[in-house]
């Protein structure tokens, strides 16, 4: 997945500002693809100059407004074209698996502190998320199309998470 396809997938969900689509990423699509501020109005530039998104028309005068994007159609079939492309899966690359690999050759001293605080920040996001899911999906079986989409891919993070928390817990009683 590319910023930019995150990028028309939000404002194509809703024409947002900059600073819009910056919290908007904090509080979703940013659990799976984050991106900085500077990152997204980069990204937002060359959107603009490759004619997939343009800013919306002000009402009043523009100094000191902030700047609304909606995408065009060339951004619509940017954004479809890449959704249907094939992506092999990407390999996983964790620090933490990695000093577990290590601290079997030169001792675990000190990783037990770093596994529990892995599993509360695992348990932490696992919370959220089923807040998330408990607030915005409360019968998922009413969901339409779109919905279920969004569903899914809520429950890919549940699910990640729940295997993490499990996992870290075994490390910590190994630890």
């Amino acid at each position: 997945m590319s910023l930019p396809h995150a990028i028309l997938t939000a404002l194509l969900e809703k024409p947002s500002s900059g600073l819009e689509l910056t919290r908007r990423f904090d509080k979703s699509i940013g659990y799976f693809w984050s991106a900085t501020h500077q990152q997204i109005y980069r990204e937002l530039g060359k959107l603009e100059a490759a004619g997939q998104i343009r800013t919306l028309p002000s009402a009043g005068p523009t100094r000191g407004q902030k700047k609304e994007y909606e995408v065009l159609p060339e951004g619509r079939a940017e954004l479809a074209q890449w959704v249907a492309l094939p992506e092999d899966p990407r390999p996983l690359r964790d620090p933490l698996l990695l000093r577990l690999r290590a601290a079997a050759v030169v001792g675990a001293k000190g990783l037990d502190a770093e596994i529990r605080r892995h599993l509360a920040l695992h348990e932490r996001q696992l919370a959220q998320y089923r807040k998330i899911e408990a607030r915005d999906f409360p019968d998922p079986s009413a969901l339409g199309d779109a919905e279920r989409l969004q569903y899914l891919v809520l429950r890919a993070g549940v699910e990640l998470e729940t295997f993490w928390t499990a996992w870290l817990a075994e490390a910590e009683a190994g630890a």
